[in-house]
């Protein structure tokens, strides 16, 4: 699984999968922490229902193993204050296509990184990875119909939109990004 593998650095950001970020000393946050603090009602609103509303240390250990059983998942830090800033999920799929992998991703910013360009700057390193992976044809992800920010950040890193309906319970666009 090629994914496992996934690190990378943008200018401003760092992305690595979020269990090696697990830290020894106590004082510092642990992993559900920083996933509580980050999964706050507005930051979830335009995500699937189940993940929607108030997480507590307890709710988030839960997502996170959920999350475990699905994919990879990264944790992505601003490199100048070493501040948590987003999550990465990933997830592996035939493509379809010369039996190649079209990678899922999913994403979200706390909202203190709203507005910043971080959301674009991660999609486009994400992208840049995935590109220099022979094994990845197509990264493809979904977004809200009201989730103009998240559209807009997946057009600008060349992604089109290939099916309009719903994606569980998001009613929404899938996006997909070729890259062979």
């Amino acid at each position: 699984m090629a994914l496992a593998t996934c690190i990378f650095q943008t200018e401003r950001l760092e992305a690595r999968e979020w269990h090696s970020l697990s830290n020894v000393d106590p004082r510092l946050p642990s992993l559900a922490d920083i996933v509580a603090a980050m999964l706050t009602e507005s930051v979830t609103r335009a995500l699937p229902i189940s993940w929607q509303g108030e997480y507590d240390a307890e709710r988030a250990r839960e997502w996170i193993a959920e999350r475990d059983q699905e994919g990879t998942t990264l944790l992505v830090t601003d490199r100048s204050s070493r501040q948590e800033v987003g999550l990465v999920i990933l997830s592996e799929a035939e493509s379809g296509r010369d039996s190649g992998t079209d990678v899922r991703l999913g994403y979200l910013l706390s909202e203190g990184a709203w507005g910043k360009g971080f959301a674009t700057e991660l999609v486009a390193g994400l992208a840049s990875w995935c590109g220099a992976q022979s094994s990845i044809t197509s990264i493809s992800a979904g977004a809200d119909r009201d989730n103009l920010a998240s559209r807009r950040v997946l057009e600008k890193a060349g992604f089109r939109v290939v099916q309009d309906g719903n994606d569980g319970d998001v009613a929404g666009l899938t996006y997909r990004l070729n890259l062979r």
